[in-house]
């Protein structure tokens, strides 16, 4: 799967995934949506974002979900 609008550049974030270069980590983005904001309400609080950027980050969230797998301790 190809990715447009997520970077890892070493020089930004200490090289984290984020939205076109931007020092927006993808984490933060779905940190967002995890406390319950909506792509509205972050595309208002954070004029920069596009709403393309949220959709890949939730497909790159999804394929990373797909892709590894991590044990979890009861």
């Amino acid at each position: 799967m190809k990715f447009e609008r997520i970077t890892v550049d070493p020089n930004v974030c200490t090289g984290k995934p984020c939205i076109r270069g931007l020092c927006f980590p993808v984490s933060q983005l779905l940190g967002l949506f995890a406390s319950g904001e909506t792509k509205e309400t972050m595309l208002k609080a954070y004029p920069y974002l596009e709403p393309e950027d949220i959709d890949e980050a939730l497909r790159y969230a999804a394929y990373l979900a797909e892709e590894e797998t991590v044990e979890l301790r009861r």
